[in-house]
């Protein structure tokens, strides 16, 4: 069965490259890891390794990295994309970055792979608090308050 991805924007008052950048090298910064991590509380940090191959991780208090998935597609400032392996399946999100002014971004997300879980698996994995679909768009709301004000929210 044949199951749609989760598909979500948002618009950034910033330029691309600064967007992009706010993204993949200060995750770590905005992304709120007390709610959406596998970590919760013992997670220090989150990192984007810049390249086709890198790793997304979480690094715990107490060293410990686990993986969030690997980049699969690498275009800076335009797009990239990562395998996402919070799942009992691996899926796949991809962000495309793109300018609508010189000052003004459209960011969006799609995640997609959903076919390859169970109806159970993916009803799990979407009722949880609104489940995937609410979780990207809190994550970024996040991002673009972050872009805009230039603030770190709580982890």
């Amino acid at each position: 069965m044949k199951r749609p991805p989760i598909r979500q924007s948002t618009l950034v008052r910033s330029d691309r490259e600064h967007t992009f950048e706010v993204f993949v090298r200060d995750i770590g910064a905005w992304w709120p890891t007390r709610s959406h991590s596998l970590g919760l509380e013992k997670v220090t940090t989150v990192t984007i390794e810049r390249e086709l191959g890198g790793r997304i991780y979480e690094t715990w208090t107490d060293g410990r990295q686990v993986d969030w998935g690997e980049v699969i597609l690498w275009q800076p400032t335009e797009r990239f994309a990562m395998t996402w392996t919070s799942l009992p399946e691996v899926t796949e999100v991809e962000l495309t970055f793109t300018a609508l002014s010189p000052a003004l971004t459209r960011v969006a997300l799609e995640h997609r792979g959903w076919e390859r879980l169970t109806a159970e698996q993916v009803a799990a994995a979407t009722s949880l608090s609104g489940g995937y679909e609410a979780g990207w768009k809190r994550i970024l709301d996040i991002f673009t308050r972050q872009v805009e004000a230039g603030t770190v929210e709580g982890s």
